[in-house]
């Protein structure tokens, strides 16, 4: 605690300190952000107005709307903030509650890709046990239990984070507070720990894809018996869920699935899994989608 007095603020790098690109950065991700937020209250008022849309499929669609548009809160607004002020820093226990609430929403909405494609593997593979199966009891579960496992495995990064003594330096290399840039700059033997942050966060992004490439695997064998009529309405439906799954699993397991270790990518890399696929998402959902597209029609 005594070492760790010693910073009581960071500063933050940000994405460039040229003042020009950070302009044109500040316009785009403005508009980005303003995207994530308008598209996914869409997608969620659109949903809980049509009385149309109350398959449990939709029910996890809103819920991953609010977790996008609360993932994306957690480091947007600093970053936009940031991209025009000329003093880049957030306080000690700003950066932790930002690393926490980073990880918290990130991991959770890990966890409800993971029971979307749960849910469509039912679907497609058992359609006549389907209601009896995941029921409005089951979804309501299955949600709270995606928050609860965001909520332990931040918890394990966050502990492991503040234990830390940190003494200086106090610059972050990095838009935003995360585990690796932070071990960076702690001022003692973070192999232990890095180690431990990485196969946490590692095994659950890379046990979460596996579940998901194998509902899909499950799904596609048991697509043979189907009409071909019926293979190409069960691959529409779970083509969207896969775009989204890549696009966010990519990049974490990029970032999250190796030792404490910096690279010059990792910044945008980032951007992509906290700003470009919230962002994405109401497009994928709706564009692709008949029914959520005539129900906002009707909206």
């Amino acid at each position: 605690m005594e070492n760790r007095s010693n910073v009581t603020e960071f500063i933050l790098h940000g994405l460039t300190q040229d003042k020009t690109v950070a302009k044109v950065c500040f316009s785009l991700f403005f508009l980005f952000y303003a995207a994530i937020i308008l598209g996914n209250l869409l997608i969620i008022i659109t949903i809980k107005t049509s009385g149309q849309l109350n398959s449990p499929m939709y029910f996890f669609l809103s819920c991953l709307s609010f977790l996008d548009i609360s993932y994306s809160t957690v480091t947007a607004p600093k970053l936009l903030y940031d991209l025009l002020g000329e003093k880049k820093t957030i306080s000690f226990v700003g950066c932790i509650a930002q690393l926490f609430a980073g990880h918290c929403l990130g991991c959770a909405e890990i966890f409800l890709l993971t029971v979307m494609a749960y849910d469509r593997c039912i679907a497609i593979c058992k359609p006549l046990h389907y209601t009896n199966i995941v029921n409005k009891h089951v979804c309501g579960w299955l949600v709270a239990t995606s928050w609860v496992g965001g909520f332990v495995h931040s918890m394990v990064q966050t502990l492991l984070t503040i234990q830390l003594p940190f003494c200086g330096p106090n610059e972050i290399d990095h838009y935003f507070c995360d585990v690796h840039p932070l071990l960076k700059l702690a001022c003692t033997d973070t192999y232990i720990v890095g180690v431990t942050v990485a196969a946490n966060s590692g095994a659950i992004s890379l046990s979460c894809f596996v579940v998901l490439v194998v509902s899909y695997a499950v799904i596609l064998v048991s697509l043979r018996t189907r009409s071909s009529e019926g293979r190409l309405k069960a691959l529409y439906t779970c083509t969207s869920h896969i775009t989204v799954v890549v696009l966010f699993f990519g990049p974490c397991i990029f970032i999250y699935m190796r030792p404490s270790t910096i690279f010059a990518a990792d910044k945008m890399v980032s951007v992509f899994y906290t700003i470009i696929t919230p962002m994405l998402n109401p497009l994928i959902y709706t564009l692709r989608n008949g029914e959520v597209k005539n129900a906002m029609k009707k909206l």
